[in-house]
Protein backbone atom coordinates (compact mmCIF):
# COMPACT_ATOMS: atom_id res chain seq x y z
CA UNK A 1 0.00 0.00 0.00
CA UNK A 2 1.26 3.47 -0.93
CA UNK A 3 0.88 6.03 1.84
CA UNK A 4 1.12 9.79 1.81
CA UNK A 5 2.92 10.18 5.14
CA UNK A 6 2.32 13.91 5.54
CA UNK A 7 -0.79 15.93 4.77
CA UNK A 8 -3.19 18.31 6.50
CA UNK A 9 -6.91 18.96 6.78
CA UNK A 10 -8.63 22.10 7.94
CA UNK A 11 -11.78 24.16 7.96
CA UNK A 12 -10.46 27.58 7.17
CA UNK A 13 -10.94 30.73 9.16
CA UNK A 14 -8.58 33.70 9.24
CA UNK A 15 -8.58 33.62 13.03
CA UNK A 16 -7.50 29.98 13.23
CA UNK A 17 -4.91 30.15 10.43
CA UNK A 18 -3.08 33.47 10.75
CA UNK A 19 -0.06 31.99 8.98
CA UNK A 20 -2.06 31.93 5.73
CA UNK A 21 -1.11 35.44 4.64
CA UNK A 22 -1.54 37.53 1.47
CA UNK A 23 -0.09 35.64 -1.47
CA UNK A 24 -1.31 32.34 -0.01
CA UNK A 25 -4.96 32.72 -0.98
CA UNK A 26 -5.13 29.25 -2.47
CA UNK A 27 -4.96 27.83 1.05
CA UNK A 28 -7.69 30.11 2.38
CA UNK A 29 -10.53 27.59 2.12
CA UNK A 30 -11.54 24.23 3.54
CA UNK A 31 -9.42 21.16 2.72
CA UNK A 32 -11.09 17.91 3.76
CA UNK A 33 -10.66 14.15 3.22
CA UNK A 34 -12.88 13.64 0.14
CA UNK A 35 -10.75 16.08 -1.86
CA UNK A 36 -7.50 14.38 -0.88
CA UNK A 37 -8.91 10.97 -1.73
CA UNK A 38 -9.93 12.18 -5.18
CA UNK A 39 -6.55 13.87 -5.69
CA UNK A 40 -4.30 11.07 -4.48
CA UNK A 41 -6.01 7.93 -5.80
CA UNK A 42 -4.83 8.41 -9.43
CA UNK A 43 -1.31 8.06 -8.01
CA UNK A 44 -2.08 4.72 -6.35
CA UNK A 45 -2.06 6.27 -2.89
CA UNK A 46 -4.67 4.64 -0.73
CA UNK A 47 -3.88 6.02 2.72
CA UNK A 48 -2.43 9.03 4.47
CA UNK A 49 -1.13 10.42 7.74
CA UNK A 50 -3.04 13.50 8.89
CA UNK A 51 -0.69 15.91 10.66
CA UNK A 52 -1.71 18.75 12.94
CA UNK A 53 -1.87 22.25 11.50
CA UNK A 54 -3.06 24.06 14.64
CA UNK A 55 -1.64 23.77 18.13
CA UNK A 56 -4.87 22.90 19.91
CA UNK A 57 -6.18 19.73 21.49
CA UNK A 58 -9.50 20.50 19.83
CA UNK A 59 -7.95 20.08 16.40
CA UNK A 60 -6.39 16.77 17.43
CA UNK A 61 -9.80 15.50 18.51
CA UNK A 62 -11.34 16.79 15.26
CA UNK A 63 -8.74 14.91 13.19
CA UNK A 64 -9.40 11.70 15.12
CA UNK A 65 -13.11 12.06 14.45
CA UNK A 66 -12.39 12.34 10.73
CA UNK A 67 -10.13 9.30 11.01
CA UNK A 68 -13.12 7.37 12.32
CA UNK A 69 -15.14 8.41 9.28
CA UNK A 70 -12.50 7.82 6.60
CA UNK A 71 -10.48 4.56 6.53
CA UNK A 72 -7.99 6.28 4.21
CA UNK A 73 -6.73 8.29 7.19
CA UNK A 74 -4.37 5.67 8.56
CA UNK A 75 -3.14 7.74 11.48
CA UNK A 76 -3.13 11.15 13.15
CA UNK A 77 -0.07 13.06 14.33
CA UNK A 78 -1.69 15.50 16.70
CA UNK A 79 -0.70 18.16 19.19
CA UNK A 80 -0.68 18.25 22.94
CA UNK A 81 1.18 20.72 25.12
CA UNK A 82 4.24 18.69 26.01
CA UNK A 83 5.26 21.35 28.54
CA UNK A 84 2.01 21.06 30.48
CA UNK A 85 1.90 19.29 33.87
CA UNK A 86 -1.15 17.43 32.53
CA UNK A 87 0.64 16.05 29.47
CA UNK A 88 0.36 12.48 30.74
CA UNK A 89 -3.40 12.78 31.13
CA UNK A 90 -3.75 14.30 27.65
CA UNK A 91 -1.68 11.56 26.05
CA UNK A 92 -3.64 8.90 27.92
CA UNK A 93 -6.95 10.25 26.64
CA UNK A 94 -5.89 10.55 23.01
CA UNK A 95 -4.09 7.20 23.06
CA UNK A 96 -7.39 5.45 23.62
CA UNK A 97 -7.91 6.06 19.91
CA UNK A 98 -5.98 3.50 17.86
CA UNK A 99 -5.22 6.05 15.14
CA UNK A 100 -3.48 8.49 17.46
CA UNK A 101 0.08 7.65 16.46
CA UNK A 102 2.27 10.62 17.28
CA UNK A 103 2.76 14.22 18.36
CA UNK A 104 4.17 17.33 16.69
CA UNK A 105 4.97 20.81 17.91
CA UNK A 106 5.61 23.67 15.47
CA UNK A 107 9.15 24.19 16.70
CA UNK A 108 10.06 26.16 13.58
CA UNK A 109 8.02 29.07 14.98
CA UNK A 110 9.78 29.09 18.34
CA UNK A 111 12.29 31.95 18.70
CA UNK A 112 14.65 29.95 20.91
CA UNK A 113 16.85 27.76 18.66
CA UNK A 114 17.27 25.36 21.60
CA UNK A 115 13.55 25.11 22.37
CA UNK A 116 13.64 21.33 21.91
CA UNK A 117 16.03 21.02 24.85
CA UNK A 118 13.94 22.94 27.37
CA UNK A 119 13.44 20.98 30.60
CA UNK A 120 9.63 21.08 30.49
CA UNK A 121 9.54 20.07 26.83
CA UNK A 122 11.97 17.22 27.42
CA UNK A 123 9.87 15.99 30.32
CA UNK A 124 6.85 15.83 28.03
CA UNK A 125 8.77 14.11 25.24
CA UNK A 126 9.87 11.41 27.65
CA UNK A 127 6.21 10.58 28.28
CA UNK A 128 5.65 9.60 24.63
CA UNK A 129 7.36 6.25 25.14
CA UNK A 130 4.81 5.36 27.82
CA UNK A 131 2.16 5.37 25.09
CA UNK A 132 4.28 4.04 22.20
CA UNK A 133 4.00 7.35 20.34
CA UNK A 134 6.30 8.87 17.74
CA UNK A 135 7.44 12.48 17.44
CA UNK A 136 7.56 14.56 14.25
CA UNK A 137 10.43 17.06 14.20
CA UNK A 138 9.46 20.31 12.44
CA UNK A 139 12.53 22.54 12.41
CA UNK A 140 14.42 24.99 10.27
CA UNK A 141 18.11 24.39 9.41
CA UNK A 142 19.39 26.61 12.23
CA UNK A 143 17.50 24.40 14.72
CA UNK A 144 19.14 21.17 13.56
CA UNK A 145 21.96 21.30 16.16
CA UNK A 146 19.37 21.18 18.95
CA UNK A 147 17.56 18.35 17.16
CA UNK A 148 20.83 16.40 17.03
CA UNK A 149 21.30 16.84 20.78
CA UNK A 150 17.69 15.83 21.37
CA UNK A 151 17.78 12.53 19.50
CA UNK A 152 21.07 11.71 21.23
CA UNK A 153 19.47 12.38 24.63
CA UNK A 154 16.46 10.17 23.85
CA UNK A 155 17.87 7.18 21.92
CA UNK A 156 14.79 5.03 22.52
CA UNK A 157 12.31 7.61 21.21
CA UNK A 158 11.29 7.28 17.56
CA UNK A 159 11.59 10.55 15.63
CA UNK A 160 10.85 11.54 12.05
CA UNK A 161 12.18 14.72 10.47
CA UNK A 162 9.52 16.66 8.56
CA UNK A 163 10.32 18.36 5.26
CA UNK A 164 14.03 17.52 5.47
CA UNK A 165 14.38 20.46 7.91
CA UNK A 166 13.30 22.89 5.20
CA UNK A 167 16.57 23.57 3.37
CA UNK A 168 16.81 27.00 1.73
CA UNK A 169 16.45 25.74 -1.82
CA UNK A 170 15.39 29.13 -3.16
CA UNK A 171 18.73 30.57 -2.05
CA UNK A 172 20.69 27.48 -3.17
CA UNK A 173 22.08 27.13 0.37
CA UNK A 174 23.21 23.60 1.09
CA UNK A 175 26.53 23.27 2.94
CA UNK A 176 25.54 24.01 6.55
CA UNK A 177 22.20 22.25 6.11
CA UNK A 178 23.90 19.20 4.59
CA UNK A 179 26.41 18.92 7.44
CA UNK A 180 23.81 19.03 10.21
CA UNK A 181 21.22 17.01 8.29
CA UNK A 182 23.75 14.23 7.73
CA UNK A 183 24.79 14.33 11.39
CA UNK A 184 21.17 13.91 12.45
CA UNK A 185 20.84 10.95 10.09
CA UNK A 186 23.64 9.13 11.93
CA UNK A 187 21.15 8.45 14.72
CA UNK A 188 19.18 5.30 13.96
CA UNK A 189 16.15 6.46 15.94
CA UNK A 190 15.42 9.12 13.31
CA UNK A 191 13.63 8.78 9.97
CA UNK A 192 13.01 11.46 7.36
CA UNK A 193 10.08 12.53 5.22
CA UNK A 194 10.63 13.44 1.59
CA UNK A 195 8.10 16.23 1.90
CA UNK A 196 7.63 19.97 1.90
CA UNK A 197 10.42 20.83 -0.53
CA UNK A 198 8.45 22.62 -3.24
CA UNK A 199 7.49 25.45 -0.91
CA UNK A 200 11.15 26.00 -0.05
CA UNK A 201 11.97 26.67 -3.72
CA UNK A 202 10.82 29.46 -6.03
CA UNK A 203 7.07 28.98 -6.07
CA UNK A 204 5.72 27.82 -9.43
CA UNK A 205 8.95 28.52 -11.32
CA UNK A 206 11.18 25.82 -9.85
CA UNK A 207 12.93 23.22 -11.97
CA UNK A 208 13.35 19.57 -11.01
CA UNK A 209 17.13 19.91 -10.92
CA UNK A 210 16.77 22.51 -8.15
CA UNK A 211 15.97 19.67 -5.76
CA UNK A 212 18.46 17.06 -6.94
CA UNK A 213 21.34 17.78 -4.52
CA UNK A 214 18.96 17.86 -1.55
CA UNK A 215 17.20 14.63 -2.50
CA UNK A 216 20.51 12.89 -3.17
CA UNK A 217 21.77 14.02 0.23
CA UNK A 218 18.68 12.55 1.88
CA UNK A 219 19.10 9.24 0.07
CA UNK A 220 22.77 9.01 0.99
CA UNK A 221 22.25 10.02 4.62
CA UNK A 222 19.10 8.10 5.54
CA UNK A 223 19.12 5.36 2.90
CA UNK A 224 15.81 4.00 1.55
CA UNK A 225 15.03 2.12 4.76
CA UNK A 226 14.60 5.38 6.71
CA UNK A 227 12.80 7.60 4.19
CA UNK A 228 9.09 8.05 3.56
CA UNK A 229 7.11 10.03 1.00
CA UNK A 230 4.83 12.86 2.07
CA UNK A 231 3.07 15.45 -0.07
CA UNK A 232 2.46 18.22 2.49
CA UNK A 233 -0.92 18.70 0.77
CA UNK A 234 -2.53 21.20 0.64
CA UNK A 235 0.39 23.47 1.60
CA UNK A 236 2.29 22.15 -1.42
CA UNK A 237 -0.31 23.76 -3.70
CA UNK A 238 1.37 27.12 -3.13
CA UNK A 239 4.13 25.91 -5.41
CA UNK A 240 3.07 22.69 -7.15
CA UNK A 241 0.12 20.45 -7.92
CA UNK A 242 -0.16 17.11 -6.18
CA UNK A 243 0.89 15.27 -9.34
CA UNK A 244 4.04 17.39 -9.57
CA UNK A 245 4.96 16.63 -5.96
CA UNK A 246 4.56 12.91 -6.61
CA UNK A 247 6.61 13.25 -9.79
CA UNK A 248 9.40 15.02 -7.93
CA UNK A 249 9.60 12.21 -5.38
CA UNK A 250 9.48 9.63 -8.14
CA UNK A 251 12.51 11.23 -9.80
CA UNK A 252 14.46 9.80 -6.86
CA UNK A 253 12.44 6.72 -6.00
CA UNK A 254 12.30 5.33 -9.53
CA UNK A 255 16.08 4.90 -9.47
CA UNK A 256 15.81 2.35 -6.66
CA UNK A 257 14.97 -1.32 -6.46
CA UNK A 258 11.33 -2.38 -6.21
CA UNK A 259 11.70 -3.20 -2.52
CA UNK A 260 13.40 0.11 -1.76
CA UNK A 261 10.77 2.02 -3.68
CA UNK A 262 7.96 0.22 -1.87
CA UNK A 263 9.59 1.06 1.46
CA UNK A 264 9.66 4.80 0.76
CA UNK A 265 6.18 4.80 -0.74
CA UNK A 266 4.50 3.07 2.15
CA UNK A 267 5.99 0.27 4.18
CA UNK A 268 8.39 2.53 6.10
CA UNK A 269 5.48 4.70 7.21
CA UNK A 270 3.47 1.64 8.21
CA UNK A 271 6.34 0.31 10.30
CA UNK A 272 7.40 3.62 11.86
CA UNK A 273 3.92 4.69 12.86
CA UNK A 274 2.72 1.19 13.71
CA UNK A 275 -0.29 1.54 11.46
CA UNK A 276 -3.12 -0.93 11.89
CA UNK A 277 -5.80 -1.87 9.39
CA UNK A 278 -9.26 -0.42 9.91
Amino acid sequence: MNIDAHQHFWKYSQRDFPWITPGMERLARDYLPPELIQTSQPHNISGSIAVQARQTKEETQWLLEYADLYPSIRGVVGWVDLRSPSVGDDLSIFSQHKKFIGVRHVVQDEPDPRFLLGSDFLRGLRRLADFDLTYDLLVFPHQLPAAIELVRLLPDQHFVLDHMAKPRIKKCEINDWKHNFSELARHENVMCKLSGLVTEANWKVWQQHDFTPYLETALHAFRPERLMFGSDWPVCLLSAEYAEVVGLANSLIDQLSLDEAAAIRGTNAETFYGLVAD
